[in-house]
This record gives structure tokens, sequence and C-alpha cells, in this order.
């Protein structure tokens, strides 16, 4: 139950070390954005890999090899996906949330709380943590894609270009 043989243990550091050099220069060939937190699909691609190299560790059925390729694999739809939904707004639908106005010039959008599972203490939180001490001096609080809040002061000018891709509920012009 707690030790079979030695050479369980040598594969395991062997395969280990392997594996680990294996997605460290696949992650590297592939750049930045493989591991970025951008959107719930990144999320998924990078439980994957962590989940894929435990298996390739602990499961001797799962050989070297065929756990690279489970990597390559992962790491190529993660960029094929990234890359077309860069180029077609379609996908860029299907893969991507939208941000969430949570508050809007000092006002807190019930609505828009209740539809996102966030509860107004994680707003005033946010609000807090950005140096604020008032509501009314933030002129937004954004849920992004990534699951987290983005506190947005007022502009100088009153502009609030940030906010261009951000869906505005009805009656907070």
């Amino acid at each position: 139950m707690f030790f079979d043989d030695w050479t369980g243990l040598l594969r395991t550091v062997v395969v280990g070390v392997l594996a680990y050099v294996a997605i460290v220069l696949l992650l590297r060939v592939t750049g930045k954005r493989t591991l970025s937190k951008m959107n719930a699909f990144d999320l998924i691609v990078t439980v994957a890999l962590g989940s894929t190299l435990a298996t390739i560790l602990l499961s001797e059925s799962v050989a070297l090899a065929e756990g690279i390729l489970g990597f390559a694999v992962l790491v190529f739809l993660q960029m094929l996906v990234a890359w077309a939904s860069v180029r077609w707004q379609v996908v860029r639908d299907i893969v991507k949330a939208k941000p969430t106005l949570l508050l809007h010039k000092g006002r807190i959008l019930d609505e828009a709380l209740v539809d996102t599972r966030v509860a107004p203490d994680e707003v005033m939180a946010a609000v807090r943590s950005s140096g604020h001490a008032s509501l009314e001096q933030v002129e937004a609080v954004v849920l992004e894609t990534d699951g987290s809040f983005s506190v947005v002061g007022p502009s100088p000018d009153g502009s609030t270009s940030a906010l261009a891709n951000v869906p505005m509920p009805s009656g907070t012009a």
C-alpha cells in the first residue's frame, strides 16, 4: 500500500522530469497566450494540461510519448481557437464571455449582480482594493471575462472609452 518497488519510483522521477521538460519547451515555443487566463476556455486548457501531466506521472498505462502528444494536441487546439477568435466574431462569441457592468456611476446594478452571482460585498471589496473610499468615486466596476473585477475611476475629461466593449444595461446611460 505504501511502497511497491523502486522501479515505480524511478519511473515517476524519470517520466516526471521528461514530461516537465516537454511541457516547458512546448509552452515556450507556443508563447505566453497558451497559459493566459483570458477566458474560460483558456482555464480549461490549463487545467487539462495539469491533469494530463498528473496522468503521465502516475499511470503506468500511459506512455511518455502519448502524454507529450496529449500536451501538443491541447496546446494546438488552444492556439487554433485563439487564432480563430481573433479573426472571426462568431468564434469569439462562442468561446469568450462578455464583460459585465456591475456598478455604474456609483450605483450598484442589482440585476447584473444576480445574473453573474456576485454579492454586493464583493463589488465593495473591489472598490476598496482599488483605493476608493466611496462608490460614488467610481465610474464603473466591471466583471471581466476572466472573472476578475476592474474598477474604473472617473476620467478628467469625462471619457468612458475603456467601457466601449462592456454592454450597458438599459437605464445606465
